[in-house]
C-alpha cells in the first residue's frame, strides 16, 4: 500500500516551465479508437490532436476498471489506446492485455515530473502515460445535510435523514478502497475479520444508498436526487460549480488516491498512432486541455500554468498539505475473490 502526503505532490502543484518536444511524425490519416470513461475525454484536446496529426479520433466508454477488465479478457479488438486506473494496471500486464510502449524513450517524456517517473504500477514507464490524478472521497450538499464533514462517517455509517439519498460508486474495488481507509485496515485486505467487518459495514450502509452507479454523478447531486455521494475531486468541483452549497470532504481518516494511466491494448490496430497520442499528452499545453475539461491534477510538470484561477486554485484541486493519500494497488486474486463475494451479496 502506498501511503502519501499531499505536502509530497506538491511539485506537481507548481507551474514550470519546459521546452517541450515535437510529436514524432504520424501518418497524414489515419485512425485512433480510444476507451476510456465516460464523459473524461477533452473535446479540445481530441480536437487538437486531430489538427496536428490529420488522424481521426473515435471514442468508445465504459463505467468501472472491471468492464473494461472484462471486455478486454473477453478478447474485444480494436482498441488502440485505452485509459485505466494505477490498481488495474498490473492486472492488465499480468495477463497479456497491454503491449510495452517505452514511454521514457518518446521526445516528450523529459516533461514528466520527476516524482512520476517511477509509479509503484509501471516502475519503468514501461506501458503507460499518466492521464489524470485525483483522489476519491464525498461530496455533500451542505444546503440539506448540516451535520459534521471531517470524517468518511456520514458516509458509511449515514444519519437517519440520509436514508435513501446517498449515492456510492459501482466499482466495487473503489467503493471497498474508500471503505477501508474509513476502517482504518489494509488495502486488499484478505484478514477474515476485516472482510466481515467490511461485509457488515457496507450491508448496514446498504438501505441508505439510493444508487450504485459511477456514471451521472454530477447531475444526480445538482438535481437532488441524492444529498451525499462518493465522489472524485474533479468531479465534485464540476457538481459545485452547478451547485454551490456542495462540498469536497476532506476527512480525518485521509482519503483514496488514484492514477488514471494511457496504455496500449496488444490487440491495437496502429501502434503509431497510438504512441503519436501518448506523446502528445506528455506536452503541458496538451494535457492541460485535458486538466480544463476534468479539473484533475496531471504529471506533467508546467501544466498548471495554463489553467485558470477557477480551477488553479480551488479546494477540490488542491488537497490540504497534511491529508494522507492512500493509492490502493493492484489486489492479488485471494483478496479479489473476497471482494467480489462481498459485492455480489450486496448488490443482490
Amino acid at each position: 500500500m502506498q501511503i502519501w502526503k499531499a505536502g509530497l505532490l506538491g511539485g506537481l502543484l507548481a507551474a514550470a516551465s519546459f521546452t517541450t518536444g515535437a510529436l514524432p511524425a504520424a501518418a497524414a490519416s489515419g485512425e485512433l479508437h480510444i476507451y476510456n470513461w465516460t464523459d473524461y475525454t477533452s473535446d479540445e484536446l481530441v480536437k487538437k490532436f486531430e489538427k496536428e496529426t490529420g488522424i481521426k479520433v473515435t471514442i468508445d466508454t465504459y463505467d468501472s476498471n472491471e468492464t473494461a477488465l472484462a471486455k478486454l479478457s473477453s478478447g474485444a479488438a480494436g482498441y488502440d489506446v485505452m485509459i485505466i486506473s494505477n490498481d488495474f494496471v498490473p492486472i492488465f500486464v499480468k495477463q497479456g492485455l497491454f503491449q510495452a510502449v517505452d514511454a521514457a524513450s518518446m521526445p516528450n517524456f523529459k516533461n514528466m515530473d520527476p516524482k512520476w517517473r517511477n509509479r509503484p504500477w509501471d516502475p519503468d514507464a514501461k506501458y503507460t502515460v499518466p492521464w489524470m490524478w485525483g483522489t476519491t472521497s464525498y461530496s455533500v450538499d451542505t444546503a440539506v445535510y448540516n451535520g459534521p464533514t471531517d470524517s468518511l462517517k456520514p458516509l458509511f455509517e449515514p444519519p437517519p435523514e440520509l436514508k435513501g439519498k446517498v449515492g456510492m460508486f459501482g466499482s466495487p474495488s473503489e467503493v471497498m478502497s474508500l471503505a477501508l481507509v474509513y476502517m482504518g485496515k489494509p488495502q486488499c485486505n484478505t484478514n477474515p475479520d476485516d472482510l466481515k467487518a467490511l461485509n457488515a459495514l457496507l450491508q448496514a450502509q446498504k438501505p441508505f444508498v439510493k444508487v450504485y452507479n459511477s456514471d451521472g454523478i454530477v447531475e444526480r447531486q445538482v438535481a437532488g436526487e441524492t444529498v451525499m455521494h462518493e465522489q472524485w475531486s474533479g468531479k465534485a468541483l464540476a457538481t459545485r460549480q452547478q451547485k454551490a452549497t456542495v462540498k469536497y470532504v476532506y476527512p480525518k481518516e485521509g482519503v483514496v488516491g488514484w492514477m488514471d494511466n494511457v496504455a496500449v491494448p496488444t490487440s491495437a490496430p496502429d501502434l503509431d498512432n497510438a504512441k503519436a497520442f501518448l506523446n502528445f499528452l506528455m506536452d503541458p499545453e496538451n494535457i492541460a486541455l485535458q486538466q480544463k475539461s476534468t479539473g484533475y491534477q496531471s504529471a506533467i510538470a508546467g501544466s498548471n500554468k495554463y489553467l485558470s484561477p477557477d480551477l488553479g486554485n480551488s479546494p477540490e484541486f488542491n488537497p490540504p498539505a497534511d491529508l494522507k493519500i492512500t493509492f490502493a494497488p493492484a489486489c492479488e486474486e485471494k483478496a479479489t475473490r473476497a471482494y467480489d463475494r462481498i459485492w455480489t451479496d450486496l448488490r443482490q
